[in-house]
């Protein structure tokens, strides 16, 4: 079972680099948003532009699910309730079965 164990580790954390990820471009934008960081500076304009590619094809088919709601944009808030409730999930079920907790029957 180290193998399901190494696999449900890389999981999780992939779970939580995506969450870190959405968090700091939704951060990101609304700075730039503001104006209080500027688009113009290559090395920002980089940054912005990066995490934009790694965030949108979650966000994507979430956009295109929701209702317009006026230039508020809550894709953001409901990837990150997507990807809790799936961590929760393989944490609640999965995760008991590969460690053998006691009572499960498989």
């Amino acid at each position: 079972m180290p193998i399901v164990r190494a696999l449900l580790f890389l999981f999780d954390s992939l779970i939580s680099l995506a969450i870190f990820l959405v968090i700091i471009s939704a951060i990101l934008s609304w700075l730039v948003a503001f104006d209080v960081i500027n688009l113009r500076n290559p090395s920002i304009y980089r940054i912005v532009r990066a995490l934009d590619a790694m965030t949108e094809p979650l966000l994507r088919p979430i956009r295109r699910i929701l209702p317009n709601l006026g230039g508020i944009d809550i894709s953001p808030i409901i990837l990150l309730l997507l990807l809790q409730a799936i961590r929760m999930v393989v944490d609640g079920f999965v995760a008991p079965m590969a460690y053998g907790a006691p009572g499960l029957a498989y």
